[in-house]
């Protein structure tokens, strides 16, 4: 799934070299962390589509990182790590990791698992490649491609993250403060405001792009609780 977002918190610098340069070459975009803390300024600054997480940083043990980040979103974590007994994987699931992969490991296996849980996360209303299509909208969740009526809806990084939300799950509501954490962190799921701005650019880049109107009622407000994605023709 080329284009998407990986964090990469390992504190080995060779595994995280070759990690990196192996999924840059497959077209990844990746930002690696050598500790928790870099990890976590990391994760607040990029909100990337998927982590590969290391359980032996040196600050700080990786069960406490993923249970932090896994508070914050339902983003997909993949728990990279020389721990190999069953204890240690059987606690890092059930803490929210979504997957487990021990060193060592081969390349091709990683990627295989990356593909996989980048497909999970797009939602069961996506299709093998990660697209979401709802009428005339289509929402390429792994690429970062937004398309209306074949034409190019070219969206800021944040409203992209703020629509993928949304349309992974169409006609489920998603509060303010699941959209808040989602797109910008824990330390925001007051801040409001910014939600009606970005929705507002979505539905107003959307609009110049429907000529037949047919997404009008696209994103409909649930005034005081959150946004929802509609049908293509308005109904829930």
């Amino acid at each position: 799934m080329s284009g998407s977002a990986i964090l990469v918190v390992e504190d080995d610098a060779s595994t995280s070299t070759s990690v990196a340069r192996s999924l840059t070459a497959h077209g990844y975009r990746v930002v690696e962390a050598a500790d928790a803390e870099a990890g976590r300024r990391a994760w607040e600054r990029q909100r990337p589509d998927l982590v590969i997480l290391d359980l032996g940083l040196p600050d700080a043990d990786g069960l406490v990182v993923l249970r932090s980040m896994r508070r914050d979103a339902a983003t997909p974590i993949l728990v990279l790590t020389a721990r190999g007994g069953e204890r240690v994987k059987v606690a890092a699931l059930d803490q929210g990791a979504d997957d487990y992969v021990t060193k060592p490991f081969g390349m091709a296996e990683l990627h295989a698992r990356i593909r996989a849980l980048l497909r999970r996360a797009a939602g069961p209303s996506a299709d093998e490649a990660g697209v979401v299509s709802l009428g005339i909208l289509r929402v390429d969740i792994t690429r970062h491609t937004v398309e209306v009526d074949g034409s190019t809806v070219r969206l800021t990084p944040r409203e992209f993250e703020v629509l993928k939300v949304l349309v992974t799950h169409p006609g489920r509501l998603a509060t303010h403060g699941r959209l808040l954490r989602a797109v910008w962190g824990s330390a925001y799921t007051e801040e409001g405001h910014y939600l009606h701005v970005y929705v507002r650019q979505i539905r107003r880049k959307i609009a110049a792009a429907d000529h037949s109107g047919a997404l009008r009622k696209l994103i409909v407000s649930e005034p005081g609780v959150g946004y929802r994605i509609t049908e293509a023709d308005g109904s829930t």
